[in-house]
């Protein structure tokens, strides 16, 4: 039994079909021959582009020389109602800064810290799932709402039912229904002065977020100063100072980080939860071991979390097939020799987690499900050149650490009390929104186990 893909696209199509196919679903806009391709080159009247699989290349435009090759604007300009001038979105001097700043709170010693809101999140996540049991769900809905709830426990001290906790979460799900990722300006170079025509309800959106975010962020400013802030990662981002500055956030500053930490923090944890689940109904022998495993949390304590090996090494492969965020864009700023092509300066430099990590030539039967790879030293290597559900190098998601430990603890907390069955008639099939979701939801009967 294969899990399910994305159909791709026949192999040349006319431009304006490309872009409405584009525009749909990004995955499926792609040709068949990417699984196979070392780099493709797209061209189009107003840029060029280069989708790149080869682990020398990665290891360019990601370790080698990543200053070289930004992060580029083009498919983020959909989110710049919300995002601001967020780490997600920058470059440069500008992008180092806000890392120097942020990446302490994710170290691996506040893991510890932090966990404590996520055993937390996880029992909360299973009373809701209680009045599901005998039900057929769309589960997506339920990981968004644990994931939302993970964040502002662990940023804010607050659960989602908070009142403006709730009020971001509610009218997020909004923001995403009025404004796809991808819009006019990923297709045509745009000025910046040039208006982008977001819909009155997207703009709308994104301002109630954000003034929601601000007065989390200036209550929190305020508790600081009083000297009565708890301990949570929205204090220690405000409090840690630029080594090289001796600066740190402002309100504002603060307000575009926490709309990307909310954006990408729960977005990829529910997405990756989701399809996680959805693997486990469809090997029920897989699930049974991590629901044995799971048995082991008991106190809540840091330390339970090394013994899930078997939901962790499920959860790397769950990555792999349906890693949350599926392509990333960067851009040359000077023209650049890639194989036998010369890129021109400004061409489009796409890294496609989702093909890559299906590769034909790099993963062994790359579109089954095999928890047990890590375990050949075929599959480690594999691992080593062909697996980035979190990019790699400097641009590597700061907590990639954080959403490892959350996916393997709510999925384990899940398994040990509930059975989760696929529906045949239910198969879905993963789409390229803000992060990779099912076209129709992910629907599973729930059982008590």
């Amino acid at each position: 039994m294969i899990p399910p893909k994305p159909a791709a696209r026949a192999d040349k199509v006319s431009l304006w079909r490309y872009m409405q196919l584009f525009r749909k679903d990004i995955l499926s806009a792609q040709p068949q021959r990417l699984y196979r391709a070392w780099m493709a080159e797209f061209r189009t009247p107003f840029f060029r582009s280069y989708l790149v699989n080869q682990p020398e290349l990665l290891d360019l435009v990601l370790k080698e020389r990543p200053m070289d090759f930004p992060k580029s604007g083009r498919v983020n300009e959909g989110l710049r109602p919300l995002l601001g001038r967020s780490v997600f979105v920058t470059n440069g001097a500008e992008w180092q800064r806000q890392r120097r700043i942020i990446d302490p709170a994710f170290e691996g010693g506040r893991l510890r810290d932090t966990y404590p809101a996520m055993w937390a999140a996880a029992q909360a996540a299973v009373q809701r799932m209680e009045r599901h049991v005998g039900q057929t769900i769309d589960v997506e809905p339920e990981t968004s709402h644990v994931a939302a709830d993970v964040i502002f426990r662990t940023l804010f001290t607050i659960p989602i039912e908070h009142e403006i906790a709730s009020q971001v979460f509610h009218e997020f799900r909004a923001y995403q229904r009025s404004q796809p990722i991808v819009n006019l300006a990923a297709f045509i170079p745009m000025p910046k002065w040039m208006p982008r025509f977001f819909s009155r309800e997207t703009k709308d959106s994104a301002r109630l977020i954000r003034s929601l975010i601000t007065r989390l962020t200036s209550d929190r400013m305020a508790a600081i100063h009083q000297g009565n802030a708890p301990g949570d990662l929205a204090t220690k981002i405000m409090t840690t100072a630029d080594p090289e500055t001796g600066e740190t956030f402002t309100t504002e500053e603060m307000v575009d980080q926490v709309a990307i930490f909310f954006l990408a923090g729960h977005e990829t944890s529910a997405s990756a939860l989701a399809w996680t689940l959805y693997l486990m109904a469809l090997y029920p022998e897989w699930q049974d071991r991590v629901a044995s495993e799971a048995m082991a949390l008991e106190s809540g304590d840091f330390s339970e979390v090394s013994k899930l090996k078997i939901s962790r090494d499920v959860f790397r492969e769950a990555l792999r097939l349906y890693p949350p965020v599926p392509m990333m864009v960067r851009e040359t700023v000077q023209p650049e020799c890639l194989r036998d092509r010369t890129a021109p300066k400004g061409s489009q430099i796409v890294l496609s987690p989702f093909h890559l990590h299906r590769h034909e030539r790099l993963w062994d039967n790359p579109d089954a499900f095999d928890p047990e790879r890590s375990k050949t030293e075929e599959g480690r290597t594999s691992a080593r050149c062909a697996y980035m559900p979190f990019s790699a190098g400097p641009r590597v998601c700061t907590g990639a650490g954080f959403a490892m430990v959350e996916g393997v603890l709510i999925l384990s907390m899940l398994l040990r009390h509930f059975r989760f069955e696929a529906i045949d008639s239910e198969v879905p099939i993963p789409v390229a929104h803000l992060t990779l979701r099912s076209a129709n939801g992910i629907h599973l009967k729930i059982t008590r186990r």
